[in-house]
């Protein structure tokens, strides 16, 4: 079987290219022609060495994975389903924006984290991505898009690992993904405008601000563990207080000076006043110990298993205004792409669930969590 150099970081493919008796600067000429140009076409990559391209034919290829479908919102979003092979496939969004153009990625093919409130999570988990199915995300729309654009610029200067799995539980094929897409050679990203998302894997959160710190996203959604508890069901390993305090310590090895927590708005669940003010009591405990943050809260996009609703607007704004009025930048998510299912929380793909995901979800819907808030 050939290599896919997808797999790959620029000093993965120095290794690689040594083996085949090559020196360095031939990975880095073939690792621009990869990932700058989009070219998978080893004939075409005219500087390097034909007894290179010759071996590269014999040893290697460069594939993206295959798209199974392609959507257009009318609000510019685009969502492609790939096939990861075996009847799995996973789903990636761009995003465009007047100042930028932001795609959600995939690391796992489903997710076995279960949160109540994500479709992802309601279909199980299957398998972890490799390297080069995370990176051929990027490679695909990035070179689609400067075509169906018509211009030669990166039309991609954010990646936000927030589409199907828990990044932190494919760490090993995470950060060569993130290195292909910081490196100067590659894709030339800021680390500020890379967003790992986790639910709280708090182990995996001190390996990533040692390996390769970049922005950080939490996915808080309860202002304490009884309600957490069964809405990220990971907080029953890794409670709010540790993994407060361990996003208190990755700021020191951040690129950004704060860590944006992402507050999932259900109706009647933790959207009240109280929850609010509870919210504030718990981030001010660890703001006194270093933590800075930012608030997003997100419209829940409602699916029909699991038994929530979003918020009211209203309900929304007076829930931001508490949270302004102690002092934190608050934001609301706008909602894009909901009209194909590209929103927030509703990428689900195609997955061959090895979980027993249907018993587990079945068990978390026999729980009342309307009466789990702190005043219940």
């Amino acid at each position: 079987m050939t290599a896919n150099l997808l797999d790959f970081d620029l000093e993965g493919l120095a290794v690689f290219c040594d083996g085949l008796g090559e020196k360095r600067f031939r990975a880095t000429q073939l690792f621009r022609w990869i990932h700058q140009r989009g070219m998978s076409n080893f004939d075409d990559m005219s500087d390097l060495a034909k007894s290179l391209r010759e071996k590269l034919k014999v040893h290697t290829h460069v594939s993206a994975l295959p798209v199974l479908s392609q959507q257009f919102s009318k609000d510019g979003t685009i969502k492609w389903l790939f096939d990861v092979g075996a009847g799995d496939a996973v789903e990636t969004v761009f995003i465009p924006e007047d100042d930028r153009g932001t795609l959600c990625v995939s690391s796992q093919a489903g997710c076995a984290i279960g949160c109540r409130f994500c479709s992802t999570g309601h279909q199980g988990f299957s398998r972890n991505l490799s390297t080069a199915e995370i990176v051929s995300q990027l490679w695909f729309a990035e070179h689609f898009l400067r075509k169906h654009l018509n211009q030669t610029d990166r039309v991609i200067s954010n990646v936000v690992m927030m589409g199907m799995g828990e990044p932190l539980q494919n760490y090993a094929a995470l950060v060569p993904a993130l290195t292909t897409m910081l490196d100067d050679h590659g894709y030339g990203l800021s680390r500020r405008r890379v967003t790992v998302s986790t639910s709280g894997v708090v182990p995996m959160i001190t390996r990533l601000s040692q390996d390769c710190p970049v922005a950080l996203a939490v996915s808080l959604h309860a202002p304490n563990n009884t309600l957490r508890d069964h809405l990220v069901p990971l907080n029953r390993k890794y409670p709010l207080d540790e993994l407060l305090e361990e996003c208190t310590r990755y700021l020191a090895k951040a690129p950004r000076d704060f860590i944006t927590f992402e507050y999932c708005m259900l109706q009647g669940v933790n959207d009240q006043i109280s929850h609010a003010h509870e919210l504030v009591q718990l981030i001010q405990k660890h703001a006194a110990q270093g933590l800075r943050c930012k608030f997003n809260l997100i419209p829940f996009n409602p699916f029909k298993a699991s038994g929530l609703l979003r918020s009211e607007d209203a309900t929304v704004a007076k829930f931001a205004s508490v949270l302004l009025a102690a002092g934190f930048v608050t934001t609301v998510r706008k909602t894009r792409g909901d009209d194909i299912d590209a929103a927030c929380g509703q990428l689900a793909g195609d997955v061959k669930d090895r979980t027993g995901v249907v018993d587990r979800i079945a068990q978390q819907r026999a729980i009342p969590i309307r009466l789990l808030d702190a005043s219940a």
